[in-house]
């Protein structure tokens, strides 16, 4: 049978043979054994509806089998025997260029070159799932092969509920990720409601099918640093020989070494899991790869005198980098952390004393201890990031929920007044207020032909836009426009693709629409050959409602409200979206965020330019209205902006009130 043929199958109509793992990928850390006789006997009974009754006995023991050696039910046996990868969009079977469109972006979610952990059908942050088990994924491909523009797919957690009568201007597929009841949405909830095989951790662009790899957080990453390096008044002048310190190569943080490079400095990422640093460096990604913390601090010293820009990825522990290179008096002038800190106890964070091959081993045989060696390591870190930051380092959160693990270890990063941390997080210092506060975000797209041509034309048309805005912007957004035209300038020699032909950059919904329109423009002529997908990071100005992260730079109160993600992707359904997602999770956490995101396909149609205009004007704008609303004034500057600009736009400004008057009152 070919591929499209196995694609309209969905789960096959004979039992396929056992399959093993592939012992050369990399595979997710064994889950917690947290449930009971009878809830495991629940779990396979879950399992098991997939498939016909004939198949149980069989099944049932494997089932049990993989829940007992690997505390999930993964369905290895139905893994496709076709490679996975984004093939261009003419070779899936469909009744709709658009659901053929979202079906290339799974496979691009789950390809080996992409995917952390692929077997496991997790695409980054050691959970991050696009679906929890095989037979999910046969089926939701077979459903998106044969519906057509007037069904709608629903997705609950990775579990493809059906297809429903819906009409043209409806999203094909609606996707939900862990959305729990409120107080069934602790850690330990996620570990026993993804056992049973009823919820999983979607993340945020893996559960909603717009992961375009390590390139999707290199921008924002470039973005973040570079700012992080002006304000220690480096950068423009004497990046070269300057040392940014961080850890972490595996999904999403894979990008940090690349961003170091473009950037200007010396890039230290530790990384525990040989293979994830070697699949970095085999991508080109990192520029080499070390494994001895001797050789480590004799090389970043060559780097810092001979003034380098490169990326060294240490294989080992960060704990170890942070505590030599301050017993070195190595300066660090950048520091962060891109651990899976989110994830601590299973498998997002390893612990110094302990090997990679111990730490998996303890994790999942002896959680209590290795919670214990964790919370220990976290101390030891932020002990040593302490003193490094007395020296002169700047350091910042980087959104994975490095501050708020190390304050629940008791470690030493609270500020004096007991409530805020010492550190900022990178929003609250930086994109917050440079970038989400004026609507700029990272927006990206994917040439369904898979042909490097089209992926050519799209960036020289991004750029041609962004320089025309440039021209009678303000000044406020000037410095924004510039680094993403010098951005997309330099984005095919920086060699960013993984996977599908894509592209992000961060621009405003003025950006973003005039942008969509050329593309779409462009596919109606035929100067690109097939449909372009929009989408962006949940990561964004209105996605997600963060109080660690996106949000971290609302000061009114509300940062631990989730409204506006939840506007969001109601809002994007009925202005055009192709799909929408609402998880819970996401970067910093389970429980901790709510985050959504959209794909839109463009075809070269009236009714796409119509959608693009509509939807993507909102996606933006919702989110500085909530940032105004706070006292924002970077965001009350463009929601005004904007409002001169569209009349149909009447946005609730807030009166400001005088601190004087406050302070004066007498409050018990």
């Amino acid at each position: 049978m070919d591929f499209k043929g196995q694609i309209l199958a969905g789960i096959p109509s004979t039992l396929p043979a056992h399959k093993n793992r592939n012992t050369a990928l990399s595979h997710a850390p064994v889950r917690k054994d947290v449930l009971n006789t009878d809830e495991k006997k629940l779990s396979i009974k879950n399992a098991l509806r997939y498939f016909p009754k004939e198949w149980h006995q069989t099944l049932a023991q494997e089932f049990l089998a993989e829940l007992e050696n690997y505390g999930h039910i993964y369905m290895y046996r139905f893994m496709p025997d076709y490679a996975i990868y984004a093939r261009g969009i003419t070779a899936y079977p469909c009744r709709t260029v658009h659901a053929a469109a979202i079906m290339l972006m799974i496979q691009n979610n789950l390809d080996p070159a992409i995917a952390q952990h692929p077997e496991e059908l997790i695409t980054y942050g050691g959970n991050g799932s696009v679906f929890q088990n095989w037979a999910q994924y046969l089926l939701t491909m077979q459903y998106l092969a044969t519906m057509t523009d007037q069904q709608t797919l629903n997705i609950y957690s990775g579990h493809p509920q059906g297809l429903f009568p819906s009409s043209t201007a409806a999203p094909r597929v609606v996707v939900t990720n862990g959305m729990m009841i409120p107080n069934y949405s602790s850690p330990e909830d996620l570990e026993k409601f993804n056992a049973l095989g009823v919820t999983q951790y979607g993340q945020m662009t893996a559960g909603s099918y717009m992961y375009i790899g390590p390139q999707g957080i290199v921008h924002g990453t470039a973005i973040t640093l570079m700012n992080a390096f002006r304000k220690k008044g480096f950068y423009g002048k004497d990046t070269a020989g300057k040392v940014f310190l961080t850890a972490g190569l595996g999904g999403m943080s894979g990008a940090q070494t690349k961003a170091g490079n473009i950037v200007g400095c010396i890039t230290v990422c530790a990384e525990v899991n040989p293979k994830a640093a070697s699949k970095r460096h085999q991508q080109g990604w990192v520029d080499e790869l070390i494994d001895n913390l001797d050789e480590l601090v004799n090389r970043v010293i060559v780097a810092q005198k001979g003034k380098e820009t490169v990326s060294l990825a240490y294989i080992g522990n960060i704990v170890d980098v942070w505590e030599r290179f301050d017993q070195e008096d190595i300066e660090v002038a950048i520091g962060s952390d891109q651990t899976s800190l989110h994830n601590p106890y299973s498998g997002g964070y390893y612990p110094v004393g302990l090997s990679f091959v111990e730490a998996n081993e303890l994790m999942a045989n002896a959680a209590d201890r290795f919670k214990v060696y964790v919370q220990d390591s976290l101390k030891r870190q932020a002990t040593s990031i302490n003193k490094h930051t007395a020296k002169g380092t700047y350091f910042f959160d980087y959104g994975n929920a490095f501050l708020l693990e190390c304050s629940r270890a008791g470690a030493d990063v609270m500020s004096p007044n007991g409530v805020d941390f010492r550190y900022p997080s990178y929003v609250e210092d930086i994109l917050g207020p440079l970038c989400f506060d004026y609507g700029f975000g990272p927006f990206r797209w994917v040439c369904t032909s898979g042909n490097e041509k089209d992926l050519d034309l799209t960036d020289q048309i991004a750029k041609e836009v962004m320089e025309e805005i440039k021209l009678n912007a303000p000044v406020e957004i000037q410095q924004q426009l510039q680094d993403n035209i010098n951005w997309i300038s330099a984005a095919k020699e920086n060699k960013l693709v993984v996977g599908s032909k894509a592209r992000i950059l961060y621009a405003d919904a003025e950006g973003r629409a005039k942008i969509a329109l050329r593309f779409n423009e462009a596919i109606n002529t035929g100067q690109l050959s097939a449909p372009v997908i929009l989408g962006r990071d949940h990561h964004d100005v209105s996605g997600t409602d963060s109080p660690f992260r996106e949000t971290s730079n609302i000061y009114d109160g509300s940062r631990f409200t989730a409204d506006m993600a939840i506007h969001n992707v109601i809002g994007d359904s009925f202005r055009g979206a192709t799909w929408v997602s609402i998880h819970n999770g996401g970067g910093v956490g389970w429980g901790e965020v709510i985050n959504g995101g959209f794909g839109m396909v463009l075809d070269g149609s009236e009714q796409a330019a119509e959608k693009l205009q509509n939807m993507l004007f909102y996606d933006v704008n919702n989110g500085i209205a909530r940032r105004s609303w706070a006292r924002n004034k970077e965001a009350r500057f463009a929601i005004e902006r904007e409002m001169e600009r569209t009349g149909t736009l009447k946005i609730t400004l807030p009166n400001l009130v005088d601190d004087a008057l406050l302070n004066g009152l007498k409050i018990d």
